[in-house]
């Protein structure tokens, strides 16, 4: 007679199968297998494939997956994905605080933006989920990955890197990265063991000075930013674009603060280096950022600065602004190439106060600052240093 663990195999398999056969009844699953077209096969055996316990992430994700992705992604790759996600999820002690919603948008999918599709998943999980095994929270987590990840991975910020929105391992051979770049290889990095975390930024600030994009991470039923690679000791909601995000334009459509989303929404992510994309869809979380900004001063304004050397290179030099009487309103250092090109040494000053700028080993330069996040470009030579201001 049959035993016991073979009529356990058939009723999985039977169930699998019922699982499957009642997707098809969706229509927004079988409009995503339609449009699929020759790929449609590969589909439906991810969908065979999985347990039936992850057949409702595979679903959702194929319901959710962009058109190129639907005619080209292979039966493997998206199990290994969906399996992959599940079991790291569940691996995390807490698994039990993230809304089947948030796994769904912010750990299941493969791709944050429109960068290669990498095989990384199983990778990731092997390289990194030994650094977070003893985080007690997916912020936490998220932290310890952002303290260590690109240091293991020898990828730093680069305005030389090959492309904007490279993928993890276009990051990881070139050995750089723009925000875009890092970001994506963080958010990967998170949702390789079990960490809610999604692409984030602004496609245009506020002065129209550049792009910007960062992390977002999941944890207490909030999410919580962080600059990638660009960590404040272990914690969340600190970076220095923070006085940048605040002059953020909720509902503009260059200026606004977006999140990227799976989900079907009626706004898509601006891509800077691609143009009248609207493949990524997006929800703008401006006012979280806006909201919960601490106003200047009445009467004071904000100057940023930027120190380059001859040659025009980006570099780390001691700075000190003193009152036109003589007392130190500041020190600080400016920043090199290390860091984000829009990361810039700032300043709380009265406003119209003529202030000088005092660079390391070089002649006080004087600035009046005359307007909010006045940014001044010091250039040093052998013996001149000349501000420009803009």
């Amino acid at each position: 007679m049959p035993s016991t663990l073979a009529f356990m195999n058939l009723f999985v398999f039977l169930l699998a199968a019922l699982n499957v056969q009642g997707l098809a009844t969706d229509p927004d699953l079988e409009r995503a297998l339609r449009s699929a077209g020759d790929n449609r096969g590969a589909l439906v055996a991810a969908l065979d494939q999985v347990p039936p316990e992850q057949i409702p992430g595979m679903s959702w994700l194929i319901r959710h997956m962009p058109l190129d992705d639907l005619r080209s992604l292979t039966t493997a790759y998206l199990v290994e994905n969906v399996n992959e996600s599940y079991e790291s999820l569940n691996a995390a002690i807490w698994k039990d605080s993230i809304p089947k919603a948030v796994f769904y948008d912010a750990i299941l999918p493969y791709a944050s933006i429109n960068e290669r599709r990498d095989q990384w998943r199983a990778d990731f999980r092997s390289r990194f989920g030994a650094l977070v095994k003893d985080a007690k929270s997916s912020s936490e987590a998220a932290a310890i990955l952002n303290n260590s990840i690109f240091k293991m991975l020898n990828v730093h910020y680069s305005t030389d890197r090959p492309k904007p929105d490279q993928s993890p391992y276009e990051s990881i051979e070139a050995g750089m990265a723009s925000c875009t770049g890092l970001s994506i290889l963080l958010v990967n990095a998170c949702r390789s063991v079990g960490v809610p975390a999604r692409f984030v930024g602004v496609p245009k600030w506020s002065d129209d000075s550049g792009n910007h994009s960062w992390v977002e991470i999941y944890d207490d039923g909030q999410w919580h930013f962080t600059g990638a690679a660009e960590p404040v000791g272990m914690s969340l909601d600190k970076a220095w674009f923070e006085s940048r995000a605040r002059g953020a334009i909720e509902n503009h459509e260059q200026k606004a603060i977006l999140a990227v989303t799976w989900r079907r929404v009626p706004l898509t992510f601006p891509l800077p280096w691609k143009p009248g994309d609207d493949t990524v869809g997006a929800v703008d979380v401006t006012s979280r950022y806006t909201n919960e900004a601490q106003a200047l001063p009445e009467g004071m304004v904000r100057i940023r600065v930027l120190v380059r050397d001859a040659a025009g290179n980006r570099v780390s030099r001691g700075v000190t602004v003193r009152s036109s009487s003589g007392r130190v309103i500041g020190e600080g250092r400016s920043r090199d190439d290390r860091f984000d090109s829009n990361d810039h040494l700032e300043f709380t000053v009265p406003s119209g106060e003529r202030c000088h700028l005092e660079v390391m080993g070089s002649t006080p330069v004087q600035v009046n600052a005359l307007q909010d996040e006045q940014l001044v470009e010091i250039k040093l030579s052998a013996d001149s240093v000349t501000p420009e201001g803009r």
